[in-house]
């Protein structure tokens, strides 16, 4: 049983440790990704849609 425990206690370290480093990978990515300049052109396009959508939906219930 301690061996059992020993072993989980280990694993879950090393699991969190990885998780923890994955997870900074993910940001760091994520960050790279949305400072492109394509990307945030794209992303302005998307919201001028949006906004358009929004604001043509407003204006049809009206």
């Amino acid at each position: 049983m301690l061996k059992f425990l020993l072993g989980a206690a280990v694993g879950y370290v090393l699991g969190a440790r990885a998780g923890h480093e994955r997870y900074e990978q993910l940001v760091r990515t994520y960050q790279r990704v949305t400072d492109h300049p394509a990307v945030q052109g794209a992303a302005g396009v998307v919201r001028a849609r949006v906004d358009e959508a929004v604001h043509s939906a407003k204006g049809d219930q009206h």
